[in-house]
């Protein structure tokens, strides 16, 4: 159902009144009354009106302070005023542009003038509506953004916590995700899907037991075939998520290797999605540079020696040489 707008009227004439009522008949608005600065104050709070047409001269309180009493009230500041008056004189509009008027119309007034004048009004203050809809529904997203943003930042410490030994990781690959991405020529609007990604890359571990996640020693082949899994778990986690689906390919993917003998689904070359291509280099370099229970950490230049060794077979060949440039 369209809801009409709200036109208030507040004069003590009843011909006035009348007359006006009988102008914008044609006017697809409900029509409101009162017959003095009180009423009209009284009808503005209870009904919330679309624009106000406001008598000066009347008995008690007048037009001038009927207008400074509403625009006194936040939720009625913004609602457009038209003063009508038979003072013609400069001082009497100052005095009602400092009141809060929005427009001025002489009595006697031309219906003609009149109608243009109120459906000039109404226009921009619907305008004004559509702008401030339109901001707060920016804020509110933004303000979604941020929460789901801190939520996956909790998913990640949790894993941190569990995982002592991987402490970190998820930030610092993050961080080098980002930069080597841009440094490809994605998109902006893109890099965020990307740095999301990243972070959630290793999610599905939580589907992991401990003994096998957090096992000092060597997995055994069927405890590798446990661990392979995490890639598929996170992929049916996050993908029930609509917010996140634009981020699967690192979580999904960044185990495939470019000679087709990675896992989950063993893709190969550029079937595998260019984001896992970019973070299976970062992933790998962070790890080799980091110390774990079972190795010692390596020095960077050894590092890129095994990407260059390994570019072909794991790695995507040209992405291997664009990330050595990057860290000489």
């Amino acid at each position: 159902m369209i809801k009409l707008p709200k036109i208030l009227i507040v004069d003590d004439d009843e011909i006035v009144r009348e007359t006006l009522e009988s102008l914008l008949s044609a006017e697809e608005a409900d029509i409101l009354f009162a017959e003095n600065g009180e009423g009209g104050l009284q009808m503005a709070k209870q009904h919330q009106p679309d624009v106000i047409l406001l008598d000066v001269m009347m008995p008690g309180m007048d037009g001038y302070e009927t207008c400074r009493s509403i625009r006194a009230i936040p939720s009625l500041a913004e609602i457009p005023i038209l003063m009508i008056t038979a003072l013609d004189d400069r001082e009497s509009r100052i005095t009602g542009i400092k009141a809060g008027a929005d427009d001025f119309l002489n009595k006697p007034f031309d219906s003609l003038e009149l109608l243009a004048r109120i459906q000039t009004i109404m226009r921009l203050n619907r305008y004004r509506h559509i702008v401030e809809q339109r901001n707060q529904l920016e804020k509110a997203h933004r303000d979604l953004i941020i929460s789901y943003d801190k939520t996956i930042e909790g998913w990640v410490n949790a894993l941190d916590l569990r995982d002592k030994e991987t402490e970190g990781h998820s930030m610092r690959v993050t961080q080098m995700t980002r930069r080597f991405a841009k440094l490809v020529g994605i998109a902006q609007d893109e890099l965020e899907f990307i740095r999301r990604g990243a972070l959630l890359h290793d999610i599905g571990k939580l589907g992991i037991p401990d003994s096998i996640l957090l096992k000092p020693g060597k997995l055994t082949e069927d405890e590798w075939e446990i661990m392979r899994r995490h890639p598929v778990y996170a992929y049916e986690w996050l993908s029930a998520i609509e917010y996140l689906q634009p981020v699967l390919d690192i979580p999904y993917c960044h185990h495939e290797k470019w000679d087709g003998s990675g896992y989950p689904r063993g893709l190969h070359g550029e079937g595998i999605p260019l984001p896992a291509r970019l973070f299976a280099i970062v992933d790998v370099w962070d790890a080799l540079l980091s110390d774990r229970p079972y190795r010692a950490a390596i020095s960077e230049r050894e590092v890129l020696k095994y990407l260059k060794q390994n570019s072909g077979k794991h790695f995507d060949p040209p992405l291997v040489d664009l990330f050595i440039s990057l860290r000489k």
